[in-house]
């Protein structure tokens, strides 16, 4: 069972319109993988449960953690107001992380969309292939794209054409007519779905993270879960724990 454990806040900063960068001291940061995600608790004693945040970069030699996250209620809008040496109440390291193996020296699309882009950062770092980074935002405040910029080629889309291709990260991949072995995705479940439909078509996987409303944050209360092909070995149906199982899957392998 993982451990409830407090760090300490280095920096934070607001980088576009809600969307705020946290830096954490955290022993935490040694073993952080790509896709993985935090459980952090609010000071507030009404609110007991944690909130899902996912890991944007990792610096294990400072024993760093990175999070970047999108204020959305009492919880997060809490967590925006801490500032350098502030201690922040943690559960994690949680989740699979993506599988990097499985894109390792390929052509591969690393796609993010609104709040989805976060995990990518690491996971772009850490990748060892052909990488085309495709990443869709609602506006022009294009948060970590120049972060990304380091690791990868970064191909941008927008809602509102105020920057790259006008439209979602699929208009991005069609307009720059890019291709791909494998992709590796975090975003919302309409991108998702999409993703899952045009990995299908060319026959190529897809490993998505799925975004989803938890609880506990450790498999215990089943409050997250996605349909499967398979049984499930916990519940005995075919849903699997979004928090434990996930949240990263094959896209075959889910209802999105």
């Amino acid at each position: 069972m993982k451990q409830k454990h407090t760090a300490k806040v280095l920096s934070q900063r607001e980088i576009a319109p809600d969307i705020f960068d946290m830096w954490i001291e955290t022993p935490l940061a040694a073993d952080a993988r790509p896709g993985q995600f935090l459980g952090i608790y609010p000071k507030n004693q009404s609110t007991l449960l944690p909130r899902p945040i996912s890991i944007c970069e990792t610096d294990a030699g400072k024993g760093a953690l990175r999070i970047v996250y999108r204020t959305a209620g009492a919880g997060t809008r809490e967590f925006s107001g801490y500032g350098p040496g502030d201690r922040i109440s943690l559960l994690g390291n949680l989740g699979n992380g993506f599988p990097l193996e499985q894109g390792a020296g390929k052509r591969v699309f690393l796609m993010g969309g609104g709040i989805g882009v976060p995990p990518i950062l690491e996971l772009a770092k850490r990748l060892e292939a052909r990488k085309r980074i495709i990443v869709g935002y609602r506006d022009g405040n294009l948060f970590l794209k120049e972060d990304l910029e380091k690791y990868g080629a970064v191909y941008a889309a927008t809602e509102d054409g105020s920057a790259g291709t006008k439209g979602n990260v699929m208009d991005a991949i069609q307009e720059n007519g890019l291709e791909a072995d494998v992709i590796f995705a975090c975003g919302p479940m309409p991108m998702l779905r999409a993703i899952k439909a045009y990995a299908g078509q060319r026959g190529i996987p897809a490993y998505i993270s799925l975004e989803e409303h938890m609880a506990c944050g450790v498999g215990a209360c089943l409050g997250c879960v996605v349909k499967t092909k398979e049984i499930d070995h916990h519940s005995h149906v075919h849903n699997a724990r979004i928090c434990t199982d996930g949240p990263v899957f094959e896209a075959r392998e889910v209802e999105v």
